[in-house]
């Protein structure tokens, strides 16, 4: 039986020269709201909130992709699998990486790292604002002045569930800079592979590649 390595070994196999519009808007929908929150806003307030569900639309929008998705973009093609991962950066030290027709297992465990942080900041940022939405924001002039999440909770709620909240805020922002560091991360392995490959791993998420 045959293993998404042994295909990838095949020198007929090649990756996307370009990424599919999906999947493009979803990686720099993701990259560009993440960078705001993390660097130019303040959390609690309604831009906060508004990219924060923005996030979660883009990330459902990636998972469901990676089931209905053209091969490339689909789980099936870039399996988690951290031996093939470790062979991969044995490979790419030595000079020799392979192409893989989609993520290679490197960059594979990375987007379900990334995935997994999303989705913990995701959950635990509606915890924190009892999943109040970008109008009801926009309505409490308080909590959107002093970024205080408890101004969007009723108060009865705020003193059953200040336990939970508290700990989602913890968990909150830990997440948030696990994730800015997997993001320096792969920026710093897509630059190391992309000189190693001698051809830029960036070109298929932006207008294509040009090699033939």
């Amino acid at each position: 039986m045959s293993t998404p390595q042994t295909l990838d070994a095949d020198p007929s196999i090649t990756p996307p020269r370009l990424w599919d519009p999906v999947v493009r808007l979803t990686h720099w929908g993701i990259a560009v709201s993440v960078l705001f929150n993390a660097a130019l806003d303040e959390g609690g307030s309604l831009t906060h909130v508004s990219l924060g569900w923005l996030v979660m639309a883009l990330l459902l929008l990636r998972l469901v992709w990676g089931v209905l998705g053209p091969t490339e973009a689909r789980f099936s093609a870039f399996p988690p699998n951290p031996l093939a991962a470790l062979r991969h950066l044995r490979d790419l030290a030595g000079g020799h990486p392979r192409d893989y027709p989609s993520h290679n297992p490197a960059g594979a465990l990375m987007v379900y790292a990334f995935w997994a942080m999303l989705a913990l900041v995701t959950v635990t940022g509606l915890i924190m604002t009892s999943g109040a939405t970008p109008m009801q924001v926009a309505d409490d002039k308080a909590a959107v002045a002093s970024g205080d999440w408890s101004a969007l909770i009723k108060e009865s709620e705020a003193e059953d569930d200040a336990g939970l909240r508290h700990l989602a805020e913890e968990t909150h922002e830990v997440a948030a800079n696990l994730l800015l560091f997997l993001a320096a991360l792969h920026v710093a392995g897509v630059a190391l592979e992309s000189r190693a490959m001698r051809r830029s791993l960036l070109a298929p998420m932006l207008l294509g590649s040009r090699r033939k």
